[in-house]
């Protein structure tokens, strides 16, 4: 007999079933948890990064008497510190962006799950529900694009920020980072931009203008749509009231307070070419990254008031200008000068136009990118050469017509600009009078290719043309390089190279740049000396007669072929300035436009703006010259200064 046992199956509901069930089902749930934040988390950024973490801020370029000339930057962000921010735009701030901001720890959790359930039931995602910290990471981590894994991913590193740092710490960044639209990244650009005041000095109702448009910020400009900020703004200061943050008499205040915007008209770009100057030089010195977003200090050598009396000038002298063009029938659409203005001893650049509208660059800067011929203005350096070596500037030489011949083996008749010749003359009366041949004569005595090196010593830039021409000013050269080198006349000898740029410091007050001076001794101090006693010549009697009623000036005018340059360039004891006139496309400037008439009324207005000082100035006069006696003056109005040479060597 065969006997089957049957055994009994256990129940279902036993607890070692219920047992394994629930930990293969939280074993899922732990995998796929685990599984999804691993995904997550895999290409999140690191937040520790945030401790060596600089936002891009602005750098600013001021003048030499702190006027603010421009701002540069990538977003303008200008960050500060908490303790600087009002109390009362944090307050609505937070009344409308994060309430429980300092209660939840990085995530609102209830507000989450809503915006879920509206997404899901609309299909599509609709609500955000993002505390200050989830908005602190998406700027500065991910992208705006609105995705529920970009939304996981948000609430994840707002968990780690909150772990890492301080309350106050968020908040800091978050004002420093948000963007208010308009071109304000930040508070305090922010209060700079509608308001054109700096946080300090924001009104309630402003603060709550301001703290109302992160949620919108292209919407609710008030640069953009006034009215709508404006009821954003009422809406703010309604949940201030709300909430207890104001008293009702604040309230009512604040809601009847009118927007005063920030007068943005007129906000033009100060001294253009001189700020398009320091910023190339910014950009060799630093590179382009660290100068758009380090913040940075730059102190310059540009002095506002005479910044603004050579803009002055320059206007007043082309318009006056271009009425002589039209009324014989010449074109002014291509009509540009330039100036610019020297420290003698430093070499500091005080003033810089580089074309006409100094408000709308061009940027092509005419007084240090454009190279264009001096014509007479190049002659001091022949004459200053001919002193230096061993010519004095009582030595006569001939005025008269003369041949030479050039490297074709045909004949060059150079003539003087008058067509008149006086025989023999002294070196100084024909400087004075900017006479052609005997500054060709000299040129051929010393040879072209000294004067020609002479002139690089001086700060001219290579590559002149080493011929005879070179005494008439046919070479190509800056305005920027020529005036430099009559500021070596007065100073000395001493060439300086100009510069624009005194100090940068970064956003903690740290000094990153000096300036450091390039100078050389160009010529003796005699020969500089002598050089400028000729030069003042030039303004008591010669081409650069109206310059005379400025005082003790030097100074030399320069025209060229078919009157396309006119030139002015000269000094006082302080400073060196030069103004260069003529058309872009080298058409002449018309019949009589010479230097001393198209250039020099415009030298002497902004000269005329140079603060004298109280004592009487003087040029150095070294030991190793002399005062020979009173020149001779050909006409009775002619030149009565003293004559210096050099002394003799016993």
């Amino acid at each position: 007999m065969q006997i089957h046992c049957k055994m009994k199956p256990k129940a279902k509901s036993s607890p070692v079933y219920r047992f394994l069930l629930a930990a293969v089902v939280l074993g899922a749930i732990f995998g796929g948890t685990a599984g999804a934040y691993l995904a997550l988390t895999q290409d999140l950024p690191q937040i520790k990064s945030l401790e060596d973490y600089q936002p891009s801020a602005i750098t600013r370029i001021y003048s030499s008497d702190q006027q603010l000339l421009a701002e540069i930057f990538i977003e303008k962000r200008d960050p500060v510190p908490l303790k600087k921010v009002p109390p009362m735009l944090v307050k609505a701030l937070l009344a409308t962006e994060d309430r429980k901001f300092y209660r939840h720890r990085g995530i609102a959790l209830k507000g989450i799950l809503r915006a879920v359930a509206a997404n899901l039931k609309t299909g599509r995602f609709t609500q955000g529900a993002s505390t200050i910290t989830q908005q602190l990471a998406k700027t500065l981590f991910l992208t705006p694009r609105k995705t529920l894994t970009r939304k996981l991913k948000e609430a994840i590193l707002a968990l780690q920020l909150e772990r890492r740092y301080t309350k106050d710490e968020i908040l800091a960044l978050y004002l420093n980072q948000v963007y208010f639209g308009s071109g304000a990244w930040g508070v305090a650009s922010a209060a700079r931009i509608f308001f054109g005041k700096p946080l300090e000095k924001l009104t309630l109702a402003e603060c709550a203008l301001i703290a109302g448009m992160p949620r919108a910020p292209s919407a609710y400009s008030p640069l953009v749509n006034p009215e709508l900020a404006i009821r954003r703004r009422n809406l703010v200061l309604k949940q201030m009231y709300d909430l207890h943050l104001i008293d009702a008499d604040l309230y009512r205040q604040a809601v009847a307070e009118p927007v005063q915007l920030a007068d943005n008209r007129n906000q033009d770009l100060k001294a253009p070419y001189f700020v398009d100057f320091v910023k190339q030089e910014l950009e060799r010195q630093l590179g382009h990254s660290r100068l758009y977003k380090a913040g940075l200090t730059v102190e310059t050598t540009l002095d506002w008031h005479l910044q603004q009396a050579a803009e002055s000038a320059v206007a007043a002298g082309l318009k006056n200008l271009a009425a002589r063009m039209q009324r014989k029938g010449l074109a002014t659409g291509k009509l540009q000068a330039a100036l610019v203005a020297l420290d003698v001893r430093s070499g500091a650049i005080l003033a810089m136009v580089g074309g006409r509208d100094d408000g709308q660059t061009t940027g092509y800067n005419r007084a240090c990118e454009a190279r264009r011929q001096p014509g007479s203005a190049f002659k001091p350096i022949v004459y200053a050469l001919a002193i230096e070596k061993g010519f004095s500037q009582t030595d006569n030489i001939l005025d008269a017509p003369v041949a030479f011949k050039n490297a074709s083996g045909t004949d060059w008749l150079p003539q003087n600009f008058s067509r008149n010749y006086e025989g023999e003359i002294t070196l100084r009366h024909a400087l004075a009078h900017s006479k052609n041949i005997p500054a060709v004569r000299l040129v051929e005595k010393l040879g072209p290719a000294a004067v020609a090196q002479f002139a690089y010593k001086l700060g001219l830039s290579p590559g002149l043309r080493e011929d005879l021409t070179l005494a008439l000013g046919t070479s190509e050269v800056s305005l920027l390089n020529l005036t430099a080198a009559y500021a070596t006349f007065a100073n000395s000898g001493l060439y300086t190279r100009p510069y624009g740029i005194v100090r940068i410091t970064g956003r903690h007050g740290r000094t990153v740049w000096t300036n450091k001076y390039e100078r050389h001794l160009a010529m003796s101090p005699e020969a500089a000396a002598i050089t400028t006693n000729m030069l003042q010549a030039v303004v008591s009697e010669g081409t650069g007669k109206a310059a005379g009623r400025l005082g003790m000036v030097a100074g030399k005018t320069g025209t060229t072929n078919d009157y396309r340059d006119a030139l002015f360039i000269g000094y006082n004891p302080r400073i060196a300035a030069g103004v260069w006139v003529g058309n872009d496309d080298h058409r002449t400037l018309g019949a009589g436009e010479t230097g001393a008439r198209a250039a020099l009324p415009i030298w002497i207005k902004f000269m005329e703006a140079v603060p004298r000082p109280d004592n009487p100035e003087y040029f150095d006069l070294p030991d190793g010259v002399k005062v020979l006696g009173r020149n001779k003056p050909r006409h009775p109005d002619g030149d009565t200064l003293p004559v210096l040479v050099r002394k003799s060597k016993k």
